[in-house]
């Protein structure tokens, strides 16, 4: 409690001076300063180049290459160890006595909070409505080839984590490209530092924006639009939410994994029911336009006529949509995942296979199918009113919907909120040390930021944080690429215990 309170006095101090300049239009200021820096770091990292009159970000192809070579090179493990990663995830073969701090069910609940957020909301609306039903398609296959990106990078994240005498781990793709390159050789071991580091800092960098402000930002947006818009008397009490919201972060991240392991194994499960409950509800409602929308998904996928940009334009929403959603690549869970209890690595990567499953495939998909059947879908869109567009979209079965969505919103910000203060947590510590000292200092500016990004217009500071998102899968999918042999040698020794009938099956109570 002694921590707790010393991290709530110093968060209120910080909260005190942030109070004052606030008034003064310093989101503006910060705006301004940073822009010629954001645009110039956005600019590089999505960088495009144009097929078919339609700009294509090279990060996005970076990605689903990748994808589709992990697909191929592990002969569609995204269908074979399906059943086995379920049998895993509700515990069968299951070792207490393995290194590690979380279950394979904790584990991918925790990765799963932080994929599974405004993106699925605000950002499927906006691909349906930019690149038509079409997207949806395209969408469901990255999702697809995106599950053997996660069963790569998760096993090597538990193969080569820091296992620490005080019984806690620490993995991810820092440790996996300096410790597994590093046995490629001198040349190699170099290589793999530096990449190590890049990742870090970008992983720093999409923890703080993308990962904390974007969050509590959209939700705190939403929660405005449900009370009365400009009206609202919360419209001007961005602080207030964001120190209530950092306060329960707060006491929640100051538990470490198995503290935010055991808040996300209960909030996933249940916002992932409220929400696919509430869009199964608007798509029964509307049931008679299913097939149609299904007949539109797959000829729009083909056809795209009056879309712009044609084929392509609706592939690119599809699959922009689905990579930057599940952020399978971009290396993220694998610090989750590499926290499991278990002696087989590969494991781990069985059960990351159904993290894109239900992110994309599930979750996606399901607004996707709300915003075709109800009609709500507008090419003319602003891409900045996702969320509304999604809160239309049910408002037109029920006025009250907005509010369960909100619900929804909330849930989901917060889950990633606490998820990527995990994520990095761990890159700033690879950074600076694995201490008390770092570890306090990361947290308190973690809830900070919570209540910058509810207060403030954030504009360059959250272009900058999705570029140092995204920026992370250079450096861990080169790594991965030099690092696959070691992943089929994990799989097949172990496949072939699984087939032979080798492995010891218990069942956790």
């Amino acid at each position: 409690m002694s921590k707790l309170r010393v991290g709530i006095t110093t968060l209120v101090g910080l909260l005190a001076s942030f109070s004052v300049i606030a008034d003064v239009g310093i989101d503006e200021k910060i705006n301004l300063a940073i822009k010629p820096f954001a645009d110039a770091v956005a600019g590089a990292v999505f960088s495009s180049f144009t097929v078919g009159g339609v700009g294509i970000p090279f990060v996005l192809v970076w990605l689903i290459v990748a994808a589709t070579i992990f697909t191929f090179y592990f002969k569609f493990i995204n269908l074979r160890a399906f059943k086995h990663g379920f049998e895993l995830v509700r515990g069968d073969y299951h070792d207490p006595e393995a290194a590690g701090e979380v279950t394979h069910f904790q584990a991918l609940a925790t990765a799963l909070s932080g994929t599974v957020g405004l993106g699925n909301i605000a950002g499927v609306a906006i691909a349906v409505s930019l690149g038509g039903p079409g997207a949806t398609f395209w969408m469901i296959l990255a999702g697809f080839l995106g599950m053997s990106s996660k069963f790569t990078e998760c096993t090597l994240g538990v193969k080569y984590r820091n296992e620490l005498p005080d019984g806690t781990v620490s993995g991810g793709p820092m440790y996996y490209l300096t410790k597994g390159l590093a046995e490629k050789g001198p040349g190699f071991a170099k290589l793999g530092k530096v990449l190590a580091v890049m990742f870090a800092v970008f992983c720093v960098g999409g923890a703080f924006g993308g990962g904390n402000m974007f969050q509590a930002n959209q939700s705190f947006a939403q929660l405005v639009n449900v009370t009365g818009g400009e009206a609202s008397w919360m419209a001007d009490k961005g602080w207030l939410f964001g120190l209530i919201v950092a306060s329960l972060v707060g006491m929640v991240i100051i538990g470490g994994i198995k503290g935010i392991a055991r808040v996300t194994s209960k909030i996933v499960p249940f916002m992932a029911v409220v929400y696919v409950t509430a869009g199964l509800a608007i798509i029964l409602l509307n049931y008679s336009q299913v097939p149609a929308a299904f007949g539109s998904i797959i000829a729009g996928a083909f056809t795209a006529q009056g879309i712009s940009g044609g084929v392509i334009g609706v592939l690119f929403q599809g699959f922009k949509r689905a990579a930057f959603s599940n952020e399978a690549g971009v290396g993220s869970a694998a610090i989750a995942h590499s926290a499991v209890q278990t002696k087989r690595p590969v494991t781990e990567g069985f059960v990351a296979l159904y993290e894109p499953f239900i992110d994309t495939i599930v979750v996606c998909t399901i607004t996707a199918l709300v915003i075709i059947v109800t009609g709500t879908w507008d090419p003319s869109v602003d891409p900045s009113a996702g969320v509304q567009l999604t809160s239309t979209a049910f408002e037109s079965a029920f006025s009250w919907f907005p509010w369960v969505l909100t619900v929804a919103v909330t849930l989901f910000a917060f889950s990633t909120m606490i998820s990527w203060s995990y994520y990095g947590l761990k890159a700033w510590t690879f950074l600076f040390g694995e201490n008390k000292v770092t570890d306090a200092s990361f947290k308190i500016l973690f809830l900070f930021f919570v209540v910058v990004g509810s207060s403030m217009q954030l504009g360059s500071v959250i272009d900058f944080s999705d570029a140092m998102i995204f920026a992370m899968a250079f450096p861990n999918l080169l790594g991965c690429y030099f690092l696959l042999p070691v992943v089929k040698k994990e799989l097949n020794e172990y496949w072939a215990d699984y087939k032979s009938g080798r492995l010891v099956k218990t069942t956790v109570s």
